[in-house]
């Protein structure tokens, strides 16, 4: 009897000692720890985000093209007249900036439009400026099917998806220095938007002949052709032009 109290006790102390020993009722199990949540006073510890970073997604469209891969290449002489109206000249403008060719002062209004970049085509030769000469000299080219070398090239050709590309109409023709132009640069699957200025003209047969130097772009026939009389009073017409073949 003795023997059976002296177990029975030991037992009793036995499982006294493992509940002093043990988790308190409702506590999680050791293996899953509850979360600690600050408080929304609590700042974060330094260096720790409250939400992890934003990853950037690689196939998002990117702004890096500031322009919209538009470039307005232009070519002209700028004559010098004395005595002569700037606004009713041949080849120029008067400009609160000063005199500027009529392609380059459409150019500016095409830009002012729809933005891109402005590219001078210009030659390593000069040409006369005086009307009578710049006029021989210029049928002097196109008898000789001249080309003439150029100053300065496109760097970047490849960030542009749309031409817009401007000249004067020479003799019924492209300036040679167009021909030099179109012959130097591969405008494969982009657009080619022609805008001329000229004496009565208009593109005469112009937009052809790009589209045959340069077979794989596509030239868009509806170009914005400008009488020089009319040149200095036709920046809107060129910007609301320039806006609408775009869209």
């Amino acid at each position: 009897m003795k023997k059976a109290l002296s177990l029975l006790l030991a037992l009793a102390m036995t499982a006294s000692l493992a509940a002093c020993g043990g988790r308190d009722a409702g506590a999680p199990p050791a293996e899953d720890p509850p979360a600690v949540t600050a408080p929304d006073s609590a700042p974060n510890p330094a260096g720790q985000p409250s939400e992890p970073a934003e990853t950037p997604d690689p196939s998002a469209p990117s702004d890096n093209r500031e322009n919209g891969g538009i470039l307005i290449a232009y070519f002209g002489v700028v004559e010098d007249r004395e005595n002569v109206d700037t606004v009713a000249n041949a080849s120029r403008v008067a400009t609160a900036d000063g005199v500027v060719g009529n392609c380059e002062f459409i150019a500016q209004a095409i830009q002012e439009a729809v933005g891109g970049d402005l590219f001078a085509i210009e030659t390593v030769q000069d040409y006369p400026r005086s009307h009578e000469a710049l006029l021989d000299f210029a049928y002097q080219e196109l008898r000789k099917d001249a080309r003439p070398e150029l100053r300065g090239e496109i760097e970047n050709l490849d960030d542009y998806d749309v031409i817009f590309l401007g000249y004067p109409n020479w003799n019924a023709d492209l300036p040679m220095p167009l021909y030099t132009f179109l012959e130097s640069y591969d405008f494969s699957g982009k657009t080619i938007i022609p805008f001329v200025t000229h004496g009565g003209s208009g593109f005469s047969r112009t937009i052809s002949t790009i589209a045959g130097l340069q077979p794989n772009a596509t030239v868009v026939e509806d170009g914005l052709s400008i009488s020089r009389g009319n040149v200095a009073n036709a920046a809107q017409e060129a910007m609301d032009w320039a806006s609408g073949i775009l869209n």
